[in-house]
């Protein structure tokens, strides 16, 4: 048995904020208060002047292995997770082969809990071969423990298959969470399309790619009544798409990624292929748009899009480097960042990288109540850092917020009662 005493006890789920102890051990949280009373004999971590909170569930963790491992395996991306106060990794489904039958879901599951410090659950594609064209067996490979369905950074153009998953899904009340772009517009698209794209002589990705298989989706939502997440949006347009159809009462949720939050479209100035993204960094409104929409619970979830890419694939001409950048272990400092820098309120942050994305995928996580996981961090809200990827603990360096200056560290991760990380600094 173990505790952390003294410490600020945060947990938007059971809207507790107060100091005091959790007591826990490896079968879960057994008392959680100001006036929990500390065996004796127990383990105790000192909280004094840290924060307590359940650990981070990022929705959108990209990882090479299998049959990308120079990139990434389970063990470094868990490495990078646990040091970035991530407890539970959502794995996307783009691998070699990609995650498309029950017995690869059964393989990941076993082979996360074989060499993963953190939870890694997998979603499984919406189609075989995450080509677009043939629906997979939902059933099965949520019984094989797939927690949703997606086809990861592709998306898929054709209505009618789209309609039939939702529909499919509808019947089991699966998630679908969709990389919501058309391909068709995005072209050989490389960066926003922009005055500054001109002046770079780069290809540019309108917002209206974006913004168009929105449209399209939420229109079969309100076919199917299927519960739909899009993985990440990148500007104001869409922010008011998705706005309209929760004033609807549909069951629609939308992601937006740490970088996003972070930076804009002139981090790629000078062809800096480390901000190169998809979605694209879009302007400083949209930015600012993005933020104003965590605040205000309009956007419900905030992801990494952790995304490693090897160096061969980043050290190229922009327009031939590939997308995606590193972030599972920097997701909680950019949140935090945003804390205290535009004063995004704590409750927000913590429920749109811990509470809300439980609660979406149904995990028996993102809560400090007694009974659940005790999968804990705890932090230290105002330290001050510097983004060095060659400190990360991912297997790639392509960090997208290298060398920016970040506010709020880990120093505790606490997965199934187990310390799995520990800051000493």
């Amino acid at each position: 048995m173990r505790a952390i005493s003294n410490t600020r006890l945060f947990d938007p789920a059971s809207n507790l904020d107060e100091i005091g102890n959790i007591l826990f051990n490896e079968e879960g949280i057994i008392a959680c208060g100001k006036d929990i009373p500390l065996p004796q004999d127990v383990t105790t971590i000192d909280g004094t002047g840290l924060v307590t909170t359940p650990g981070l569930v990022d929705m959108q963790v990209f990882i090479g292995e299998p049959g990308g491992e120079y990139r990434e395996t389970l063990a470094t991306a868990s490495q990078a997770a646990a040091a970035g106060g991530v407890t539970t990794m959502i794995m996307m489904p783009d691998t070699q082969p990609v995650i498309d039958d029950a017995a690869l879901v059964d393989y990941i599951s076993r082979r996360a809990r074989g060499t993963a410090l953190v939870n890694v659950y997998p979603m499984a594609g919406i189609t075989k071969g995450l080509d677009g064209e043939m629906m997979n067996e939902f059933g099965l490979l949520h019984e094989a423990g797939a927690v949703a369905f997606t086809d990861g950074s592709r998306s898929v153009m054709n209505a009618r298959i789209m309609q039939k998953a939702m529909s499919y899904a509808a019947n089991f009340n699966a998630l679908i969470m969709h990389h919501a772009i058309d391909t068709n517009l995005v072209g050989e698209g490389v960066m926003n399309e922009s005055e500054l794209a001109i002046r770079l002589g780069l290809s540019g990705i309108p917002v209206i790619a974006e913004t168009i298989m929105i449209e399209r989706d939420i229109r079969l939502v309100e076919a199917t009544g299927a519960r739909y997440h899009i993985a990440q949006i990148s500007s104001r347009k869409s922010i008011d798409i998705v706005r309209q159809a929760k004033d609807k009462g549909l069951p629609v949720t939308c992601g937006v990624s740490s970088n996003h939050l972070m930076l804009n479209q002139n981090d790629v100035e000078n062809y800096r292929t480390f901000a190169k993204l998809m979605p694209p960094l879009r302007t400083e409104e949209d930015r600012q748009a993005l933020i104003e929409a965590i605040a205000d619970g309009t956007i419900d979830v905030i992801v990494s899009g952790h995304n490693p890419q090897g160096e061969d694939a980043k050290r190229r001409p922009f327009g031939e480097a590939e997308f995606g950048s590193i972030g599972v272990e920097t997701l909680l400092a950019a949140g935090l960042t945003l804390h205290h820098e535009v004063k995004v309120p704590l409750t927000r942050l913590i429920e749109a990288m811990s509470t809300t994305p439980s609660r979406l995928l149904g995990l028996s996580a993102g809560t400090l109540s007694i009974g659940h996981p005790a999968d804990l961090i705890l932090i230290d809200i105002d330290a001050p850092w510097i983004v060095d990827a060659d400190n990360l603990h991912s297997r790639s360096r392509n960090a997208a917020i290298e060398g920016r200056k970040v506010q709020g560290k880990v120093t505790e991760t606490i997965v199934s009662g187990k310390t799995v990380f520990s800051n000493n600094d």
